[in-house]
């Protein structure tokens, strides 16, 4: 018997492809920027949390205010590189490792 609330159903690949375009369009391109965006605001979030500060102490040992960490957490500013590393080390005792892929 088939179940009827299935029916509906699609994989996140697809939605994404019917949503955003397929991989390498335009509008897919910007929806995977901004995505990575608001996983990295949500990592500080969760290191900041897992060493029970708040974003005021955190602002206050990496150099800026209580309302950029704010904004970064809640993905609505673009962070600068020597930002992002003055956060982790500084402010979260943490390192920042990236990684770059080609096409």
């Amino acid at each position: 018997m088939k179940n009827k609330d299935n029916d509906n159903l699609v994989s996140f690949a697809d939605h994404l492809d019917k949503e955003y375009g397929e991989q390498g369009t335009k509008e897919r391109e910007i929806y995977e920027q901004e995505f990575e965006a608001f996983k990295l605001g949500v990592l500080i979030q969760e290191m900041r949390e897992k060493l029970n500060l708040t974003q005021e102490q955190l602002a206050h040992k990496c150099g800026t205010t209580k309302s950029y960490i704010s904004r970064i957490e809640n993905n609505a500013s673009d962070i600068r590189l020597s930002t992002l590393i003055r956060i982790i080390q500084n402010g979260l005792g943490g390192y920042l490792k990236l990684s770059v892929g080609l096409r």
